[in-house]
């Protein structure tokens, strides 16, 4: 019961923690089967986690379960369902063709503070399940209200986030191209202006608009790349990363490349942070460091592969570390250290005058 509390607490991530509730719940029972549901408000279901069903079992039995039978009565009673037999309950509905037989079964509601947000059932244990199943389980669920509510406090917490980062994002954008369009301008009126009485001084002032334009439209492709959402739940860590990198390289002057090697899917939060981090990471060495050329390096790390190490390199001008944080411009790097801290990680960042910049952040996988 303690490693299965522990399992369900180490996450934060919505999907992640019904996962290891179902898990844990199948394991600690003995069941063959398991399943956590979290209904809709439309009579259908907004999540659904199986465990004991193999993926090509999963596609072929079809589009989620709705709200009726034995699963209505646990979403609506708080009470356990015990079965013998759920095919010979009153309420049974059947099932899809290719559905897993199901015989003895236990169900039981998830109740956060009054409200029943999910129902959590075991099927097909040897001896079918007794009083002490039913304790251990009301136990876990119990527990495991606790961490879906923490867990949807977190991705409430992520979206607020998300919005003070897009707020940040639409003043940079204010303050960065709307300054250079108006300098744009002005450079351009100069010009005009001088074209008759002295063509060479026009000539000056038009260089100045190619590179103020130049300038500009670089600012907004980088701010474009910042809006995009993520893909990380369609394309995993690796394709989006290699994505944005490959932008940046058409977006800046300086070469920018990416490379992949041995690398496992993560917890979405880890892959999140690692995104994050290189967009910071790759910000700074594309605006503040004069590169010409920036490296993102991405690969397999820790036991048996399951974590990640995340390298950006730039040979920019580079700078003091104690300089830059007793001057207070940290430059993102506590934000970045904050992402790594939050998942588990380590971030690390070596630059001196004149020698470029890396920074380094692992994290250790599922």
């Amino acid at each position: 019961m303690s490693a299965a509390v522990l399992a369900m607490s180490r996450h934060l991530e919505v999907r992640e923690v019904l996962r290891r509730i179902t898990a844990s719940a199948r394991e600690l029972l003995g069941a063959e089967y398991a399943a956590l549901g979290v209904p809709d408000d439309h009579g259908g279901f907004a999540q659904f986690v199986v465990d004991g069903v193999s993926d090509e079992q999963w596609r072929a039995i079809g589009p989620l379960p709705r709200q009726h039978g034995v699963l209505a009565t646990m979403l609506h009673d708080l009470a356990p369902t015990r079965l013998d037999d759920v095919r010979r309950a009153p309420a049974f509905g059947g099932w899809p063709a290719a559905h897993p037989t199901l015989t003895d079964f236990l169900g039981m509601p998830i109740v956060d503070d009054g409200e029943i947000v999910g129902a959590l059932f075991l099927a097909n244990k040897q001896g079918g399940f007794t009083d002490h199943d039913e304790d251990l389980l009301r136990i876990l669920v119990a527990h495991a209200a606790l961490a879906l509510g923490n867990a949807r406090l977190y991705e409430r917490s992520r979206e607020l986030t998300l919005a003070g980062e897009r707020a940040r994002i639409a003043h940079d954008l204010h303050d960065a191209v709307s300054q250079k369009l108006f300098s744009l301008r002005l450079t351009a009126k100069a010009a005009a202006a001088l074209v008759e009485r002295d063509p060479a001084r026009a000539r000056a002032e038009l260089a100045e608009v190619a590179k103020l334009a130049a300038e500009a439209a670089d600012e907004l492709r980088a701010v474009v790349v910042e809006l995009r959402p993520a893909a990380l739940e369609e394309d995993g860590l690796v394709a989006t990363l290699a994505s944005q990198v490959q932008v940046l390289d058409r977006a800046h002057s300086a070469s920018v490349s990416f490379t992949a090697q041995g690398v496992r899917a993560l917890p979405p939060a880890q892959e999140a942070a690692v995104l994050r981090v290189a967009q910071e990471a790759l910000h700074n060495a594309l605006r503040h460091s004069g590169a010409q050329a920036v490296t993102v390096a991405l690969a397999g790390s820790g036991p048996a592969g399951r974590g990640a190490r995340l390298r950006v390199a730039d040979d920019g001008r580079g700078f003091d570390p104690e300089s830059v944080r007793r001057a207070g411009r940290h430059l993102g790097l506590v934000s970045m250290r904050d992402r790594a801290a939050g998942v588990g990680g380590r971030l690390s960042l070596e630059s001196a005058p004149g020698t470029g910049t890396v920074v380094e952040m692992e994290v250790p996988g599922a």
